[in-house]
């Protein structure tokens, strides 16, 4: 049977470039984003032309009825639920200062990037033990968190704790779900290319520049995607509640 994988904010960015490269790997693909389908035509024609079977439910992964109704529509639709990508997220709307942040923008992004995949998390790992064991394991879980899981930025603190509060549910979901055969695991993108980081272009093209990155360019969707290929395979049978970085060797401490 073809299995299914759910993307969230697979529309565009990085969550669209997984949604297409699962595509290609033979996945029924359900993408969910706040925006209407027309609103993102151009890539869901390339996914039409590629013959990727796709679903797309709008809805914000911050609101419960959003969550269930995604969950409702994937498996009425295809019966199952095999992969979980938790991509979706928001940066503050305003950049500012640890010290005057306010706690609307604490709550906004903490409440869409860590609470919303918390639950999310919780609706599809519910389906998932529903679901038979296929091949060797009976499903994946990936969260795209952010080398700000662990980088200080503080001018956007908020998105920083909530990218923390992610590497965290890895953690915690792997270990409640390693025995269900479940596996969990989390990419860490650095400098992506994205709708996201465009705002803010100069200021990393001259990192880069200056070497920030031993790996010197921008890093793209594909990159991440290619990771969330890999994890998706039976190619880690082994490991769980692992992360790796996507960020061109950023991580590296250096003298």
């Amino acid at each position: 049977m073809k299995k299914t994988a759910i993307v969230t904010g697979g529309s565009r960015g990085i969550g669209f470039a997984i949604a297409y490269q699962l595509g290609l790997d033979g996945y029924n693909v359900v993408i969910m984003a706040t925006s209407a389908e027309d609103k993102n035509q151009e890539n869901m024609n390339m996914l039409k032309a590629a013959g990727i079977e796709y679903t797309y439910v709008q809805g914000n992964i911050g609101d419960s009825k959003d969550r269930e109704n995604l969950v409702r529509k994937t498996v009425e639709k295809y019966g199952a639920v095999h992969v979980l990508i938790n991509n979706a997220g928001v940066a503050p709307n305003v950049r500012a200062d640890l010290l005057e942040m306010s706690e609307e923008s604490f709550d906004r992004v903490v409440g869409i990037n860590t609470k919303g995949n918390m639950f999310l998390t919780q609706a599809v790992a519910n389906q998932m033990l529903k679901q038979p064991v296929e091949g060797k394991k009976r499903g994946t879980i990936i969260n795209i968190s952010s080398c700000s899981a662990v980088v200080s930025s503080t001018n956007r603190g908020e998105y920083c704790v909530s990218k923390a509060g992610i590497s965290m549910l890895t953690t915690l979901y792997a270990d409640r779900l390693a025995g269900e055969s479940i596996f969990v695991h989390e990419i860490r993108p650095g400098v992506i290319a994205t709708d996201m980081t465009s705002t803010v272009q100069g200021k990393y093209d001259t990192l880069i520049e200056r070497g920030a990155f031993p790996i010197t360019r921008w890093g793209m969707p594909e990159d991440v995607a290619n990771a969330v290929s890999v994890f998706c395979s039976d190619k880690f049978l082994y490991t769980t509640g692992n992360y790796i970085d996507v960020d061109g060797g950023f991580h590296i401490q250096r003298l």
